[in-house]
C-alpha cells in the first residue's frame, strides 16, 4: 500500500496446505467527512463529556465504572472489564478458507466492510495462485478468523492485483426482509402505465461509475460552514412533490416524453465532460475556500 496507510491487521490466509502472510487495509475511510464539534455557547469552548449517575445525577469517576447488563427495567447484573476480556477467541492470525463459492450466492445485505488484502514480501506467488485461481473459476472464498477482538466470517474475492475482503454480518444481525416488506400491499401493474415505467427504464440504462455520484449532505455542509464564514444566508432546499395515486399515469407520460426529447439532444463534448458537476465543482470551491480561512471545522475520523 502507498505510503501513509497503515494495516488493520496482519496475519495469514491459508487454502489446502498453501499460506502465505498477508495485511489488511481499510478500504472505505470517513475521515474526510465534516465534523462538529459540540461547543459551549456561553463561553464558545469545546465540551466533555461526563458520565453521571441516573438516579443522582452526581459524576462518576472512571474507577467506578464498569459494565452492567441490564436484566429487568433498572435492575443491572455487573459484569467486570476482565470477565469480557476472557470472552475474546484466541486469535492464530489466520483467515482459513473453509469454502469456494459463486459469488452470487451471498446476498449482500449480509456484507458489513471493504478491506484490501495484500501479500507480504515473501508469500506472493502463494498469493498470485490463490488470486488467479479465484479469478479463472468464477468463485470467492469463504473463511473465518478474530478480527478486531471478535470472531468474523469474511468474503474475499480476487480484485484487480489484489483480493478484497469483506466482513460479513452474521445471520441473527440481519432483520427478516419478510417482515419489512408485510405490510406492502399486494399490486400489479399492467397496460400502459407498466410500459410507460419500461420505456423509462430503458432510456436511463448506464453503468456504475462512483465518480459520477456526489455526497449531497457533505456538499450542503460545506456550503453551510461557508456561508456562516461569509455571513450569509443559504437558499431553502425545494420541497419534493410525491406523487399521488390518480396522477401517476399522467406523471409516468410526462416523463417519458422527456426522456424522448433528451434522447435526440447533443451529448456533451469531451471537454465539457471531464470538468465533473457544478455540484462537485461547487463543493470543492466551498471546501477549499472554508479550509484557507482557517476557521472551518476540522475533519477527522469519525
Amino acid at each position: 500500500m502507498t505510503t501513509g496507510h497503515r494495516a488493520q491487521w496482519k496475519g495469514f490466509i491459508k487454502f489446502g496446505e498453501v499460506s502465505c502472510g498477508v495485511a489488511l487495509y481499510t478500504a472505505a475511510s470517513t475521515s474526510e467527512r465534516i465534523t462538529f464539534n459540540m461547543v459551549n455557547k456561553a463561553s464558545g469552548n469545546r465540551m466533555n463529556r461526563v458520565f453521571v449517575d441516573s438516579e443522582t445525577e452526581d459524576p462518576v469517576p472512571k474507577e467506578q465504572q464498569t459494565k452492567g447488563f441490564e436484566i429487568e427495567n433498572g435492575q443491572y447484573i455487573i459484569i467486570d472489564p476482565d470477565e469480557v476480556a476472557a470472552t475474546i477467541p484466541e486469535s492464530n492470525k489466520t483467515l482459513e478458507i473453509e469454502a469456494f463459492i459463486p459469488c452470487s450466492d451471498v446476498d449482500d445485505v449480509y456484507f458489513d466492510k471493504p478491506y484490501y488484502l495484500t501479500p507480504d514480501k515473501v508469500g506472493g506467488d502463494a498469493f498470485a495462485a490463490l488470486r488467479d485461481g479465484m479469478t479463472k473459476s468464477n468463485v470467492v472464498a469463504i473463511a473465518r478468523t478474530v478480527l478486531f477482538r471478535r470472531m468474523r466470517t469474511v468474503l474475499i474475492r480476487s480484485h484487480g492485483k489484489g483480493l478484497i475482503a469483506t466482513t460479513m454480518n452474521y445471520d441473527y444481525e440481519v432483520r427478516s426482509s419478510k417482515k419489512a416488506f408485510e405490510e406492502i400491499p399486494k399490486l400489479k401493474i399492467e397496460g400502459e402505465m407498466l410500459d410507460l415505467a419500461k420505456h423509462i427504464i430503458g432510456t436511463k440504462k448506464g453503468t456504475f461509475d462512483p465518480a459520477t455520484f456526489d455526497d449531497r449532505y457533505e456538499a450542503a455542509l460545506a456550503d453551510l460552514v461557508k456561508a456562516k464564514i461569509e455571513g450569509k444566508a443559504l437558499p431553502k432546499p425545494k420541497k419534493v412533490e410525491v406523487s399521488k395515486p390518480s396522477e401517476l399515469l399522467a406523471a409516468l407520460r410526462e416523463s417519458a416524453g422527456m426522456m424522448k426529447a433528451a434522447a435526440v439532444k447533443p451529448k456533451r463534448t469531451a471537454a465539457n465532460a471531464n470538468q465533473g458537476t457544478g455540484r462537485q465543482r461547487a463543493t470543492r470551491g466551498a471546501a477549499s475556500k472554508a479550509t484557507a480561512s482557517g476557521t472551518a471545522p476540522r475533519r477527522k475520523a469519525s
